[in-house]
């Protein structure tokens, strides 16, 4: 089955163009025939799925289920947004299918330029295949320019490019608000050990060096990310790689000549936009293409 017509009717929108004031065509006004079948064979008539997998996890914006082999997780890109720890909650359409689309294209670039991580590929347009990792509980952010908490906390004007690339370290514990940790309170408590701080911190530079040049090359400005590493276990041998996801809801991006924001920024501000904007990420990495049939309008996800 083509994993295109994996998705639900308001996913196929995304298809047919997500940005404002585009004509939305859903994929089953052109394969009508093709997404019947589909639901035939994997929905219930009250439209929900047949075969239930185990769940792993639920967070915030993503869903972990157990995957087809040991040692593999399917990853479920929601379209639930939150910010301001979960205060500020909405439903973004689609969102969850960009995320999933950009977040396999940035993870295959990176893994073209040896870095190790827990993609392995995507399985529609929601979901994705990846290797079950032990987290290691901490939030790697990558600073460029100043803006967000940093510029509050530190006085430091928004948007002013940073003398050299910041790394920051924060707790993952909702309770507590992911507080902010130096690296003697991450190897005192165990959460991690110097080896592993240095490898975190190793892969970090190397991916920020990579994105700022690959986002640069379309326009767009690498502000800041948050990364999350986890340890991959391969019999009594293990190592450090990224996990969790790189997408415009884990980065600030900002257009390089006009500073408008690209990113989860747009939601926290209320700026409106979020899944426009998210779509222009898209388009200018190259999958979202134009297309100029007069009988399909609009952007296009390209498979």
């Amino acid at each position: 089955m083509d994993p295109a017509l994996a998705m639900s009717p308001r996913d196929a929108l995304v298809l047919c163009g997500a940005r404002k004031g585009m004509v939305q065509r859903p994929l089953r006004e052109r394969l009508p025939f093709q997404a019947r079948i589909f639901d035939a064979l994997n929905n219930k008539p009250d439209g929900t799925k047949m075969k239930s997998r185990k769940l792993v996890y639920e967070g915030k914006a993503k869903i972990l289920y157990e995957g087809p082999e040991p040692g593999t997780l399917i990853q479920y890109f929601k379209d639930d947004t939150t910010a301001f720890d979960a205060k500020k909650k909405a439903v973004l359409e689609g969102k969850g299918v960009l995320n999933n689309r950009i977040c396999e294209y940035l993870m295959t670039q990176l893994t073209g330029i040896g870095v190790p991580n827990h993609f392995m590929r995507r399985l529609n347009m929601r979901e994705q295949l990846i290797r079950e990792v032990e987290i290691i509980p901490l939030e790697v952010v990558v600073r460029n320019v100043s803006a967000g908490s940093f510029a509050t906390r530190l006085g430091v004007e928004e948007g002013t490019t940073l003398p050299r690339s910041i790394i920051e370290f924060f707790l993952k514990d909702d309770k507590l608000h992911d507080p902010m940790v130096s690296e003697e309170h991450i190897t005192a408590f165990g959460w991690a050990t110097p080896q592993e701080l240095d490898d975190m911190t190793a892969l970090a530079i190397r991916i920020n060096d990579f994105l700022s040049g690959l986002f640069l090359g379309v326009g767009i400005r690498l502000v800041d990310f948050k990364i999350e590493f986890g340890r991959l276990w391969e019999g009594e041998m293990m190592r450090v790689i990224l996990a969790d996801e790189i997408s415009p809801d884990s980065m600030r991006l900002w257009d390089l000549r006009t500073n408008e924001k690209l990113d989860k920024d747009r939601f926290r501000r209320d700026l409106g936009g979020v899944t426009e904007a998210y779509s222009e990420v898209a388009r200018r990495l190259g999958i979202l293409t134009e297309v100029h049939n007069p009988e399909r309008k609009g952007p296009v996800l390209v498979k």
